[in-house]
């Protein structure tokens, strides 16, 4: 069965997305150190969110064997959150994490007041690993 998608035009798209002021949102409810809701996580345990102008920033701790793993402080990329369900405007963050040996395609978002990040851990060194998706939570330590 073949399935045809539609080309969606300007004027096709939610009128939110072409709206001057959501490329302006108010990135205060996602700017800080973000700590995970889970004590047993193995994954991500901290998350640092910073803002330079224009340029948003993120850094991360990961739970290693014994020890916590520093990722390198990234340049992510604003995007427009948009609730459906609430018709709520916010902003979010895509930004990939470089290992070489992996990559870690990742997307930040607040709901609720919690820290929502889903990451897609793609392995990139022959060792046929699965890749794999979290999605992990985090409240915000002042």
């Amino acid at each position: 069965m073949t399935q045809t998608l539609e080309f969606k035009q300007k004027g096709h798209l939610d009128p939110a997305l072409s709206d001057p002021a959501t490329k302006t949102l108010n990135a205060d409810k996602l700017i800080g150190r973000w700590l995970n809701t889970s004590l047993e996580t193995e994954g991500l345990a901290e998350i640092v969110i910073e803002q330079d102008g224009d340029h948003f920033f993120v850094s991360a701790v990961s739970i290693g064997d014994g020890s916590m793993i520093a990722w390198p402080r990234t340049r992510a990329t604003a995007l427009a959150n948009l609730e459906e369900e609430a018709g709520q405007r916010a902003l979010a963050l895509a930004v990939d994490f470089d290992f070489g040996f992996m990559k870690a395609e990742t997307y930040i978002r607040v709901n609720k007041g919690v820290l929502v990040i889903v990451a897609y851990h793609d392995f990139l060194d022959g060792s046929r690993r699965s890749n794999y998706v979290n999605r992990e939570f985090f409240y915000r330590k002042d």
